[in-house]
């Protein structure tokens, strides 16, 4: 980064109390992981990622992926992680370019006390011996789920007690973990699905971002400098909670728009009292009530301020256009679309912290048609599009390769249009792309699509395990007892319980 401005000049134009404040507003971070307050108190509610993508290995399908409780610490027993009976999980599809879901899937899930008489009766431990099938007597509580699909105002059950597959706790209470995993995948009509606990697979420098929206390795050209390091992959050896669909892709599309919007969301029940004054017995009664909401990765985190996070997460994309130019105040609203992503916070703060970085002056046409709209010629739908924040998948895209572990990274701006922003893929870095976009280092503003500006990023890429080469694609996830063990925390093979 040799075109980097004096940074005492930059320091005292602004001032290092202003400089630490605006560094402050930076709350990027895993995607949609902790991204507003009242989710943050919610994890079994909290929605992180979605991914949409056309199926490498059955190009006539589409995969997707929604995922919540985030960074799974896979040691974090004796109560380990599970779906909530209390929430409903949504994922939705619009196929025609209004933002209201034509189509939704619905998981609901149940939980099941097997406390077993022998050899450990009452026990508090998850599994009392090694858990060699889905049916076995020693695993101690388990977890299924009905999924049901609306469409047409109509709600169908489409499958009923449909297993989850236990946590990956070590070698000795879950030997040959995939066989596990992979009993758990079940064909519910035209349908392929799992539910289950999976590897985190998105790659973040959460330390270094948060610290003042540092990226190590342009350490030495931000504001307050420091030496220059590489990535720090924060997500390594975590796990999250995944739900995965493949879905024939004609039963998504109609006959003239190959293109689809899809988001997932999280619901509570409107009320939640305790029988009998006991805080051991809740009750949840009324009506379905939206807390979590997810499209395109990282837009509640480092385009939407604090401020409106929760607001955001309980609206549904329709009325993105309406709501949020009203809600944006000074120094948020502009001309156009929706302020925020027309004009946002982050993209004025690159300049600022890391002087001589310059990047386009709003409102930004480029940024709408990422993120709100689709890019013609990709995935803008066709006929009138209603500006939302939803991740647009072409459909009749082929994947640029069957092997999820070849597709480049940097997705749309590596040439491949099967990636990112159009979907997205389990690969696909996120992070870079968005930081660069910001930056105007697309084709939208070849101006900027020039260095630092198109080399902007944390570092990482990736992921700290193989992606598999067939559904549900995400990796097993880490087991608890290597936790900790070896560089990345990455779980010893031979030990047969990744």
């Amino acid at each position: 980064m040799t075109s980097i401005r004096p940074r005492s000049r930059a320091l005292a134009a602004l001032g290092v109390s202003a400089a630490l404040a605006l560094g402050m507003l930076v709350p990027a971070g895993a995607s949609s992981h902790r991204e507003a307050p009242l989710i943050a108190e919610d994890p079994v509610a909290d929605n992180t990622d979605v991914y949409a993508f056309v199926s490498p290995d059955k190009p006539d399908t589409v995969t997707l992926i929604s995922n919540w409780i985030p960074i799974e610490v896979p040691a974090g027993g004796p109560n380990f992680y599970n779906f909530g009976e209390d929430v409903l999980y949504m994922v939705h599809i619009d196929n025609n370019a209004d933002a209201v879901a034509d189509i939704t899937y619905e998981w609901r899930f149940s939980t099941q006390l097997n406390n077993p008489k022998n050899p450990v009766p009452n026990t508090f431990l998850y599994t009392t011996g090694p858990i060699t099938s889905l049916d076995d007597p020693d695993w101690n509580i388990k977890q299924t789920y009905t999924l049901s699909v609306v469409e047409g105002g109509k709600r169908t059950e489409l499958g009923k007690d449909l297993p989850v597959p236990p946590n990956n706790i070590g070698p000795r209470s879950t030997p040959n973990y995939p066989d596990l995993a992979n009993a758990a995948i079940v064909k519910v009509g035209d349908l392929v699905s799992f539910a289950g606990q999976r590897d985190e697979v998105f790659p973040v420098d959460l330390g270094s971002i948060f610290d003042l929206g540092g990226l190590r390795p342009f350490n030495e050209a931000h504001l307050i400098p420091l030496p220059t390091e590489d990535g720090v992959n924060a997500t390594n050896g975590v796990n999250v909670h995944s739900v995965v669909l493949q879905v024939p892709t004609k039963k998504l599309v109609t006959k003239d728009d190959p293109v689809i919007g899809v988001w997932s969301t999280t619901a509570r029940r409107q009320t939640r009292t305790f029988v009998d004054g006991s805080g051991a017995t809740p009750k949840h009664e009324g009506p379905w009530v939206q807390i979590s909401r997810l499209g395109n990765p990282l837009v509640n985190e480092v385009v939407v301020p604090t401020e409106l996070k929760d607001t955001f997460n309980a609206i549904p994309p329709s009325v993105d256009a309406d709501v949020f130019p009203t809600l944006s105040a000074p120094p948020l609203s502009t001309e156009g679309d929706i302020p925020l992503v027309t004009d946002p916070i982050l993209a004025s703060l690159i300049p600022i912290l890391y002087p001589g970085v310059e990047v386009p002056e709003p409102p930004r046409a480029d940024l709408v048609a990422i993120f709100l709209t689709g890019i013609e010629g990709l995935n803008l739908p066709k006929g009138d599009v209603r500006p939302a924040e939803v991740l647009r998948l072409n459909t009749s895209i082929k994947p640029s390769n069957k092997d999820p572990n070849k597709h480049d990274p940097l997705g749309l701006l590596a040439g491949e249009t099967d990636g990112f922003p159009n979907g997205r893929r389990l690969n696909d870095d996120v992070v870079d792309i968005e930081l660069r976009a910001l930056a105007g280092a697309t084709p939208f503003t070849p101006d900027f699509n020039i260095e630092p500006n198109n080399l902007l990023g944390d570092g990482v890429s990736g992921n700290d395990q193989p992606y598999l080469t067939s559904f549900p694609y995400i990796p097993h996830p880490f087991n608890g007892y290597s936790y900790g063990k070896g560089p990345g925390r990455v779980s010893d093979p031979a030990e047969k319980s990744l």
